[in-house]
Formats: C-alpha cells, structure tokens, sequence
C-alpha cells in the first residue's frame, strides 16, 4: 500500500478526532466567554481585573474538560490510527472495518488507558530530556545567545519528537510479541541509532507543516478577522481586555499591542487562525505525513532490531528513559 492509500484508509480516525477537537474548541469558547461576563457581574464596579480573572477561570476549566475528552477518547482513537497505520506500512493491507480491528489492538496491546499514558509518557520524557541538554550545553557554552539558539533548537527538537513518539507508538504494536515498555525502549534506541536516515524526513515535516500553517492559519485569521469587523464586538468587552493588558505586571511586546481595544480583534484573529490550524493540521495534514516517516522508523528497526546492550548503553544518557528500561524487566 502507498502512503496515500494507508491514509485515506485510516481517515476515518482522523474524522473522529476532529469531532473530538471540535466539541473541545466549543466548550473552550463557551467556558472562557461565560467566565468573562460571570467575573464582569460579579466585580465591583464593573472591575477588568475581575472580569479578566473570570475568563482565565474559564478557560482553565475548559482546558481541563478538553484534557478529559482527550484522555479518554481522542487519545485512545489516535493509537488506534497509528495502529492500523503500523499495519498498513508492514503488512501492506488493512481490515475494511478499519476502527474496530483498531479499537481492538488498542485495548489487547494496553488493557488500561493507564498502561498506554504511562509508557507514552516515558517516551515522551525521554526525548525531551535531550532538548533541555542542548538547551543548557548553549547557556553555559555562549550565554544568552547561545541559550537563544539552543532553545530554538529545543523547539525544532519538541516537533520532531512528537512525531518520534508515534513511531515508538507504531513499533510498540508491530513488536506485539514482547512487552510495551520493552518495545518503546527499542524504538528510543531505533532513532539514535538511525537518525541520520530518519532526518530525511524533516524537510517534509517542517515544509509542509509551514505551509499549512500560512494557508491554513492566514486564511482562517482573516475570515475571523472579518467577521469580528463586521459583528461589531461590544465596546465594553474590548475596552475590559485592553485595559487588562495595559496594566500587565511584566508587559511586553504583544501585552502593549493588545493594550489598544483596536487591536484586540487583530489578535483574536490570529489566536483564532492559529487554534483552528493547530486543530486541521494536527487531525487532517500531519497524519499523512507521520505515515512516511513511520514508513522509514519501522524499516529501520526491522532491518536491525535493537539488542539489549544498545538499549543498556541509553541508560546513563536519560533518567527517563532509565526508568522505562525498568519497567521493561
């Protein structure tokens, strides 16, 4: 099967996943808007801070009902994409009831949610430990600067390793013959022991990702952006929101350009173009992408599987990664 067809195949993951994002982003608007007019009508004298404050409650509780329906559905139907994804690239055919068979490896390959976040979390830490190493070598190597760019490379790093994440994912349920924790701890040693054939991937990750995000984002800003225009939003509400920004405690560039009340609709534009690529790329675009570079990761670790002693040889390199290797004895 090509990448293309694997894809299209596994799409109905992805249309789930949306539905999922699209009941988060919803509840999200909802929560953060009736906790700026509940802190509004509670405040004295028609306060901005506590108008300002009711929306950060808001919004903490709707990110918090968002983590929930993630936790326990959105995340669950992603390993079941990634799944059948792993199946696609080394099998070369796929069931036709595409979400049940992968509902159903999910579960046989994790019995508990707990199971599944607690070796993905591992991973996960493992790899970030290496962005914070470089990170710190470039403070104490050039100071500022040096700490400047080893954090961009952290950031070019924490893209990377989420797709690295989902190729350990897909090794863990294509090595179903052994334990998860032991499968993860060779899909770890799969990259640094293979990365320069990996890395080929990154131009395809980075382009495309760019790319969506100025199509994708820039149209939906504008849209928005139109739309709030042509609304007309209270005056009220948008002079609250300025005046927040204008008295911030540590006030920067983007709290002084929010601090004008025309300008507010500018950045919920932007906030807005950013939030609905963020939700398309993630549901619609990178999908597609992750099965090339899946493609790649598995090849590489059929065509030498990790040993123990690689996997040994991690250990003095990664705390997180340490602890992993643990629970694979």
């Amino acid at each position: 099967m090509t990448d293309k067809e694997i894809y299209k195949k596994t799409l109905p993951f992805s249309l789930r996943r949306f539905a999922y994002d699209l009941l988060g982003l919803v509840l999200l608007t909802g929560l953060t808007i009736g906790g700026f007019y509940l802190g509004d009508k509670v405040g004295k004298n028609g306060s901005s801070s506590a108008a300002v404050i009711g929306l950060i409650i808001g919004a903490i509780i709707g990110i918090v009902v968002i983590v929930v329906i993630a936790r326990f559905n959105a995340y669950k139907n992603k390993a079941a994409q990634i799944a059948m994804m792993t199946r696609g690239v080394t099998e070369d055919s796929l069931p036709e009831d595409v979400i049940g068979e992968g509902m159903r490896v999910v579960k046989e390959r994790f019995s508990t949610v707990a199971g599944y976040y607690l070796v993905t979390s591992l991973v996960k830490g493992a790899f970030n430990e290496l962005g914070r190493l470089i990170t710190n070598v470039g403070r104490s190597v050039g100071g500022d600067t040096g700490e400047t760019v080893g954090s961009a490379i952290s950031s070019v790093i924490q893209t990377v390793v989420r797709y690295l994440c989902d190729c350990c994912l897909g090794w863990v349920f294509y090595r179903s013959e052994i334990t998860a924790p032991k499968a993860s701890c060779e899909g770890a040693v799969i990259f640094f022991k293979h990365g320069k054939t990996l890395a080929k991937n990154l131009g395809r990750v980075f382009g495309i990702g760019l790319l969506s995000l100025l199509l994708i984002g820039g149209v939906f800003a504008l849209l928005t952006y139109l739309i709030l225009d042509a609304v007309k939003l209270n005056a009220d509400f948008l002079n609250k929101l300025s005046e927040a920004f204008r008295t911030a405690d540590k006030p920067n560039a983007v709290t002084e350009f929010l601090s004008k009340p025309e300008n507010i609709v500018i950045g919920m534009a932007i906030l807005t173009g950013i939030i609905i690529w963020a939700i398309l790329h993630s549901v619609f675009i990178r999908p597609y992408v992750l099965v090339g570079v899946l493609r790649n990761f598995v090849a590489s670790g059929i065509n030498d599987i990790p040993t123990e002693e690689a996997i040994n040889d991690l250990d003095s390199k990664s705390p997180k990664f340490r602890k992993l290797h643990a629970q694979a004895t």
